[in-house]
């Protein structure tokens, strides 16, 4: 039976996984806004509707986190009058390159010996590790934009799951919201309505067959070890996310209140 989208939630044509995350519950009592932070996969392939629904929402700021290797497989995102887009990619189009070539074109051999013995979710642990080490410096942009005038703003990245998944959650870290419901968040990109639709080069059927699915189901699943390595990383990079926050990404106290003052009832 074909799973239904959630009443509160708009049916997008084309665009997966969005959502708007207000609501979620901080450590001290408060709530996240609604109507200031949203996010979801890619924006290219929106229908007139979708458009005209995303236009509504009053958007500063659209963060797309693809890299141009993605960019050029998608298309670029409809454009929204009135709307600031800023590309921010959050993955070297080169990292991984004939990696993501045999996981569209491989043959089940291939895939076995790319992806088989838990290959293909150490490989996404590992990525988020990276990102959460090395792109200090665009999180660190990203926070500033929505403290300073940025808001409402969306997120997203291909599937709105890995990248997006990330800064989201940074972004909710950084307004001290609860780490359960942080998580549970992430989680929700796993809805069967939300999920990337999985490209592969051949439509013959043994290119989708149970076992090459299986085997590419870690790369586009959310799972809590993914999230929790990126928190893991966190901690053992800075110590806390008051210093990940504060050393990290350059977020003073004076910023970061500024932040929670445009996001949180």
């Amino acid at each position: 039976m074909t799973q239904q989208v959630p009443s509160t939630e708009p049916e997008l044509a084309g665009v997966r996984n969005f959502r708007d995350v207000g609501g979620l519950p901080t450590v001290d009592g408060r709530r996240v806004r609604e109507g200031v932070l949203f996010r979801s996969g890619h924006l290219a392939h929106a229908t007139g509707e979708d458009a005209a629904f995303l236009a509504s929402l009053g958007l500063h700021t659209i963060f797309d986190f693809r890299n141009a290797a993605d960019q050029k497989l998608e298309g670029p995102d409809v454009e929204l009058p009135g709307v600031r887009n800023v590309n921010l990619p959050l993955s070297d189009p080169a990292d991984g390159a004939e990696f993501w070539k045999m996981v569209r074109d491989g043959d089940l051999d291939q895939l076995r010996d790319i992806l088989a013995d838990d290959k293909a979710a150490n490989r996404m642990i590992e990525s988020y590790r990276m990102i959460i080490k090395e792109r200090t410096a665009e999180h660190s942009r990203v926070l500033h934009a929505l403290a300073e005038d940025s808001v409402p703003a969306l997120m997203h990245c291909a599937a709105g799951k890995d990248r997006a998944g990330l800064s989201i959650a940074i972004a909710l870290l950084a307004l001290g919201v609860e780490r359960d419901a942080i998580v549970d968040d992430y989680l929700k990109s796993n809805a069967t309505h939300r999920r990337y639709k999985v490209r592969r080069s051949s439509s013959a059927a043994s290119a989708y067959s149970p076992e090459v699915m299986e085997l590419l189901s870690p790369l586009f699943d959310a799972r809590v070890e993914y999230l929790a390595a990126a928190f893991e990383t966190v901690e053992e990079v800075w110590g806390g996310v008051d210093a990940y926050l504060e050393k990290g990404l350059r977020i003073t106290p004076e910023t970061r209140e500024r932040l929670r003052e445009r996001m949180l009832d």
